[in-house]
């Protein structure tokens, strides 16, 4: 398994290293020890060393830039998986998940201390910069040594570039710092000053790490080609931000993204999957314990017993399930939206959502007919939908069970949290997507961008292909956006559903307003009611067509989500950082 197997030497190695003084006394070197003095010689310290990160990196609270699971019991809340939960694709209700509803709600708080995901993991840069200041000690070949400077300095640059997407300003460090330093107690760096430096680092080591580190590409270390797809989500992002909230260059970073994304595209290794079986090939893929081989996964964290696990399946009915703004988001089979195609046949039943529709959506949530397919929930003999307040099996709060990453073989005969359950942290289709999003940003999409990226999506599945110059959906058509960008951004909201994109995509476009609207579930109907018998919900009445759904929540601390646009666009600093540090200033409208 490669870096995720060799964990104890390296963090040994690390605690020696970050812990090294420059007292005198050090100057008489163990014989029988490591050293800071005596390490740094040969390639193969260079990556050992490097090994390190990958290991900090298993912590996806603290370092959420490899995104996996996390391990053991935190998989009900450290999974990517769980990160649509602070947007407007999952429901999740459970008081484990009080986070992600507190967020998603706008009713964010200020810390006490650092939060998940959040302002915290800086001990991993520390470990960067020192192995920065230490790769030239080592008698090897530029090239050789390059390889692992680019390989930290892609570690930093995307941790930074995580951070500043949190929280804006953040303070630039690039260099080992000690309890002298007084870089302890500066100002956060500019936002345009942390990027050009994120930039320039990702950009070396796009140019300076392998294409292939002879591991098969296996679970491992990270390739120029998944450095240049990370590049290219970065910019991305960084692009799209400045064009939507203001920022110097914002063309420049888009065209970095777009280059980027075209490399890989064009030269990498890398294809989607496909069998050529439209109904399943969406999914098959992401339901698999063993990734290996696979054509479009980039990345990927493997969980093995009696080393790494996981229970991340056992907890699935915490995302709450699926929300009706994301399923009717999804095309009809015709290529056209709902509210275009005579296609569509309504939500009175679970069932008539799913006629005529995108295959994706069949495979992404539940359809009452494939419960025996996916053994779900463990082919208990139930029939699903089943919604909270039910008796037995699963449930969920929305009423749209999500199936995406659904495996009832990583449960059945497993005791509590030796699943094997793996994460992809980075795949190709993203890469597709990237692409087409950067060129219409600038204004270039042409009709060979989309068949050379989001129609290879949709041949996946037997879609149509989108069209240059596709209709308006009345439902967007106050975005201020083009119709090519409206439908870009669906097909990404659908393709990438769950795997941790969508709250940062709303933010960086300067849609936060979109997360006012509140998460209903199915239709709610006298049939409903005697057919899902004992369901505790509640429901709302949609204004728009007069009917009625289950409203999550309702009567609740969550209710009647808000979206401040001069707070909610960034999370607050925690009040023990500026404690510690009072020229860390607080972001705007929080307290502190």
């Amino acid at each position: 398994m490669k870096n995720y197997k060799l964990i104890a030497g390296s963090l040994l190695l690390a605690t020696v290293l970050l812990g090294a003084c420059n007292d005198e006394f050090l100057e008489r070197f163990p014989l029988d020890e490591v050293s800071n003095e005596t390490y740094w010689n040969t390639e193969n310290d260079l990556a050992t060393y490097n090994n390190t990160f990958y290991h900090m990196a298993l912590n996806d609270v603290q370092v959420p830039i490899l995104h996996g699971h996390q391990d053991g019991f935190n998989s009900h809340f450290g999974s990517y998986w769980y990160l649509d939960g602070l947007a407007d694709n999952l429901a999740p209700n459970h008081p484990r998940h009080t986070f992600y509803q507190r967020i998603r709600s706008g009713r964010e708080i200020t810390p006490t201390g650092p939060q998940w995901f959040g302002w915290n993991g800086w001990n991993f840069v520390r470990a960067i910069n020192i192995g920065l200041e230490n790769y030239p000690k080592a008698d090897i070949a530029e090239a050789a040594r390059n390889k692992y400077v680019g390989e930290a300095r892609l570690m930093r640059g995307w941790f930074y570039a995580q951070k500043v997407m949190m929280f804006g300003d953040v303070p630039w460090v690039d260099r080992e710092l000690n309890i002298d330093s007084e870089e302890l107690f500066a100002a956060r760096t500019p936002r345009e000053e942390v990027m050009a430096n994120v930039l320039e680092d990702l950009t070396f080591a796009t140019q300076h790490i392998p294409n292939d580190w002879g591991d098969g590409n296996a679970p491992g270390r990270v390739n120029r080609w998944a450095a240049l797809a990370i590049k290219a989500r970065v910019c991305l992002n960084e692009g799209t931000w400045r064009k939507y909230h203001g920022g110097s260059n914002a063309e420049m970073w888009l065209r970095e993204a777009a280059e980027a994304a075209q490399e890989v595209m064009e030269n990498g290794p890398y294809s989607l999957y496909s069998t050529g079986d439209p109904e399943n090939d969406f999914n098959a893929y992401q339901r698999v314990l063993d990734l290996s081989g696979n054509p479009e996964v980039m990345i990927w964290r493997r969980y093995q017993l009696g080393i790494y696990t996981n229970h991340v399946q056992n907890y699935y009915s915490y995302t709450g399930g699926a929300t009706r703004s994301f399923v009717e988001d999804i095309l009809c089979e015709d290529g056209l939206p709902i509210t275009l195609s005579p296609l569509y046949q309504g939500d009175e039943t679970i069932e008539d959502v799913f006629v005529n529709r995108d295959p994706r959506l069949r495979q992404t949530v539940l359809h009452p007919d494939d419960t025996e397919k996916y053994k779900y929930h463990v082919a208990d003999g139930r029939d699903y939908p089943r919604i909270q307040g039910q008796p037995g099996g699963r449930t969920s709060a929305t009423g749209y069970h999500v199936i995406k990453h659904y495996n009832a073989d990583d449960m059945i005969g497993k005791a509590f949290n030796t699943a094997e359950f793996p994460a992809i942290i980075l795949r190709f289709g993203e890469v597709l997507l990237i692409y087409a999003e950067a060129k219409a940003e600038l204004g270039e999409a042409t009709q060979a961008d989309l068949d050379r990226s989001i129609n290879l999506l949709r041949d996946r599945v037997g879609m149509p292909h989108l069209d240059i110059n596709p209709p308006m959906d009345p439902r967007y058509a106050d975005d201020g956006i083009s119709p090519l960008l409206v439908e870009i951004r669906r097909e990404r909201r659908v393709e990438l559903f769950q795997e941790g994109f969508r709250y940062d995509d709303i933010r960086r476009w300067k849609q936060g307003k979109k997360l006012e609207k509140p998460d209903m579930g199915i239709r709610w109907t006298p049939e409903a009611q005697a057919r899902y018998a004992g369901a505790i919900i509640q429901t709302s009445v949609d204004p728009d067509n007069g009917h009625t759904y289950i409203d999550v929540y309702k009567n609740t601390d969550w209710a009647d989500p808000v979206f401040d646009e001069s707070k909610n666009y960034f999370w607050p600093i925690p009040l023990s950082i500026i404690s510690q540090n009072p020229n860390i200033t607080q972001n705007p409208g929080y307290d502190g």
